[in-house]
């Protein structure tokens, strides 16, 4: 298990025991991908994982997952569910998590919000804002591995890869937005979010990631 020194925080993130990596990025990025590449890495170096997702990752947050990807609703409605089943999980899973000790990886955590709900939806950036302080407070991840890939090339993947659900199915323009939302966030927090450029073969990509893993471990 990593000791606590070897952590680098933002100034945004409360001292915990335990890493929390998130992975961000549109729909066809990759990211299921090298998760998965990273848990095992990690594991090999003595890290103790949790692997979790959101929305989700509670029985309460996994119920709120399911309206959100199959039912209709307005922007502000979405952010309230994914902030309410965010409450849920890092109260349940994550903090507990962290202060045992563990590396927690995340598949999407607040930025997405940022991302969906602020750029996708137009919600207020400044009331994402608020939401974010009442839920996450100082609870932010020490890094946030962001792919980034061109919103066409997303699409193609997608439509390869499964159907599409209610999120997925919005257009081009929808995550042109979405992906100028995540530079937003990078750039508001350029020692926590670093981008991966996902558009390049799965060995360059994830030669990225174990560069900005090897910075933080």
């Amino acid at each position: 298990m990593p000791p606590s020194t070897s952590t680098k925080e933002s100034n945004n993130s409360v001292r915990q025991p335990g890493l929390f990596i998130t992975f961000e990025g549109i729909d066809g990025a990759g990211k299921t991908t090298h998760i998965d590449a990273t848990s095992q890495w990690l594991r090999e170096r003595g890290h103790t994982l949790l692997h979790t997702r959101e929305p989700g990752g509670t029985e309460l947050a996994e119920a709120l997952r399911a309206l959100f990807l199959h039912k209709d609703m307005d922007g502000l409605t979405e952010a309230l569910l994914v902030f309410a089943a965010r409450r849920d999980h890092l109260r349940q899973v994550i903090a507990p998590a962290l202060q045992q000790g563990h590396t927690v990886l995340c598949d999407r955590f607040a930025d997405a919000t940022f991302a969906y709900q602020g750029g996708g939806r137009g919600m207020d950036w400044a009331q994402l804002q608020t939401l974010e302080q009442w839920v996450v407070g100082p609870h932010q991840p020490q890094l946030t591995l962001w792919f980034d890939l061109d919103p066409a090339v997303a699409a193609q993947r997608r439509a390869l890869a499964r159907s599409a659900d209610r999120l997925e199915q919005q257009d081009l323009d929808f995550f042109a937005l979405v992906r100028s939302a995540y530079e937003r966030r990078a750039a508001e927090a350029p020692e926590r979010v670093r981008r991966i450029d996902a558009g390049q073969s799965i060995e360059a990509v994830r030669t990225q990631v174990l560069a900005q893993l090897e910075a933080l471990c």
